[in-house]
């Protein structure tokens, strides 16, 4: 069996969850079947049974444009390029409406399976019209086209799988599998090294909280840097932000953090992507990990601090349900949505929800302590790699016989 994964992000150039999901999954299918990648950028490389094959948008079909549709117009033109080396797979796998239009097309192209993963659907992402512009019309076509003709559909949570059947009533509920993201859990482990914290600013002697993510509406960081007026005094902040999603969101972060920072000297941005081996220095080190998302499948961060065995003070929405247990792994915050616009209905009672609970776990280090042990061995029993790929092989056997029959 040969399977065609496709995504945007794959190393080095990986910004997101989605990009951590593809790589550690990729890696773990080819120990038992060949795995062709086809992603965003510049990688040509063969490891056994992976083959990784980066290619880049046709520019020219934005040319003499600086508007924001410009992504989905090169996204198309990427996909449409990427059919020619499909034509020697078994199925294909896409990941994130950035691709799924080469699922859709190989599919009726080579007559080959077609599986889908959400890792966050269209319809409830309406800040994406802030990042895309009227591009975000094309990007929910994309998804919708391929999500309503794909012969499996993949969702990383159960939360996730009812947000599928909810925004698209169309789908056959059987087509809709739930296969959870995964954690290395050799790789990401409690550390007791520091040289991360002293290279970027912070003080390994006193107890900080920890944000890891991008600078996107999404992940609800302007909620945590406006709790931290209600933390106590001089508790030190560690923002490990980076990526905007537009100049607008990057501009009100600066804003929000400068006007904290009169408050609190103590809090710490660090505005790009650390490294793997920083983020777990960061992750080991922290008092408290906040993922503080107002829109969240799975929240893969979470997984990645609790292996590390940090407590987690998280909003309880989305996947993030079924990978923190509240009062057991860590706090889950209530997160009040405005139905009209997606965002928090009441942003400050949100961000003093938070500030609460980040309050109690660093006034009580040993509950902390208790939450930390829980984290790591709640991803050891559920989350392994392993697992998670031999039932993604399984779906794909299933579905390549049925189509033999």
């Amino acid at each position: 069996m040969r399977v065609g994964l496709m995504t945007r992000e794959y190393p080095p150039y990986v910004y997101g969850g989605a990009g951590v999901h593809v790589e550690y999954l990729s890696r773990e299918l080819a120990k038992t079947i060949d795995v062709e990648v086809h992603c965003w950028g510049d990688q040509l490389f063969d490891q056994g049974n992976l083959h990784v094959r980066g290619a880049k948008p046709w520019s020219h079909i934005a040319d003499g444009t600086q508007e924001k549709y410009k992504t989905a117009l090169e996204t198309l033109s990427l996909n449409l390029a990427q059919m020619k080396p499909l034509a020697a797979i078994d199925i294909v796998h896409t990941h994130t409406w950035y691709v799924s239009m080469a699922g859709f097309l190989a599919k009726k192209l080579f007559d080959i399976p077609f599986v889908l993963t959400t890792h966050s659907l269209e319809p409830l992402r309406a800040w994406k019209a802030e990042q895309l512009g009227s591009g975000y019309a094309m990007s929910s076509w994309m998804e919708r086209t391929a999500i309503l003709d794909a012969d499996a559909i993949i969702a990383v949570s159960r939360g996730t799988r009812e947000d599928i059947l909810r925004a698209y009533p169309e789908v056959q509920p059987e087509r809709v599998h739930v296969i959870y993201n995964g954690i290395d859990l050799d790789e990401y482990q409690k550390t007791l090294d520091t040289t991360a914290l002293v290279k970027y600013g912070v003080n390994p002697s006193l107890p900080y909280v920890l944000f890891v993510g991008r600078i996107t509406r999404q992940k609800g960081v302007t909620h945590l840097v406006d709790a931290i007026r209600y933390l106590p005094p001089d508790t030190q902040v560690v923002l490990c932000a980076g990526a905007p999603d537009t100049p607008e969101i990057a501009t009100e972060m600066r804003e929000k953090v400068e006007e904290e920072s009169v408050l609190n000297p103590r809090i710490i941005w660090i505005e790009k992507m650390v490294t793997k081996p920083e983020a777990i220095q960061l992750y080991s080190n922290a008092s408290v990990f906040c993922c503080p998302s107002i829109y969240e499948p799975f929240g893969i961060i979470n997984l990645e601090a609790m292996a590390c065995g940090a407590p987690v003070v998280a909003s309880a929405t989305g996947g993030i349900l079924e990978v923190v247990v509240d009062g057991v792994t860590g706090h889950l915050v209530p997160f009040e949505q405005d139905p009209a616009t997606t965002f928090a209905s009441n942003p400050d009672k949100f961000a003093r929800d938070l500030a609460e609970k980040i309050s109690d776990l660093l006034e009580n280090p040993i509950k902390a302590s208790q939450f930390g042990e829980a984290g790591r061995q709640r991803v050891e029993k559920t989350f392994g790699w392993s697992a998670i790929a031999d039932q993604t092989i399984e779906l794909y056997r299933n579905l390549i016989r049925s189509r033999q029959t």
